[in-house]
């Protein structure tokens, strides 16, 4: 099975604690993935629950074509304000493993996004890559740094 690497910065002119407890929150997720995802955590959280290593997440997603899929992910890694990590547990993907990594930098918070990832079926899982998913995979993270930028601002 073939495996992929991307990586992602992105600064962020706001506290550390106020950029941990943004993203710290599952409910924020979908603030900052694209509509047409149709994405909605479906855990019972609310907007005061914070993560914790061995949450459990569930979502339902729309990434391709408007086909609904479950995902399931765990956070199985957090130091706080230093990074935390999402597996999938069940979902699309044969591997998912996103890393989140904040730093305090002069002037704000550096996040590093570090994504290993891996789609299954052999030959068809490579062209499923190059055709469809590395690039809706750059989409979301493009998507998400504007979004981003448009709620805490950019230098």
């Amino acid at each position: 099975m073939k495996t992929y690497e991307r990586r992602w910065e992105q600064f962020m002119p706001i506290s550390l604690d106020e950029a941990w407890d943004f993203f710290s929150s599952p409910l924020n997720l979908q603030k900052i993935t694209p509509a047409d995802m149709k994405f909605t955590v479906t855990s019972p959280y609310t907007a005061d629950t914070k993560m914790y290593p061995g949450m459990i997440i569930t979502y339902k997603v729309s990434p391709v074509l408007g086909i609904k899929l479950n995902w399931m992910t765990e956070i199985t890694h957090v130091q706080d304000k230093v990074y935390f990590v999402d597996e999938q547990r069940f979902g699309p993907y044969a591997l998912w493993h996103h890393q989140h990594h904040f730093k305090e930098v002069p002037g704000g918070v550096l996040m590093t996004d570090i994504l290993n990832y891996a789609i299954g079926y052999g030959p068809a899982g490579i062209f499923a890559n190059k055709l469809l998913v590395k690039n809706k995979i750059e989409q979301i993270f493009r998507y998400r740094e504007k979004a981003i930028e448009k709620m805490f601002g950019h230098s």
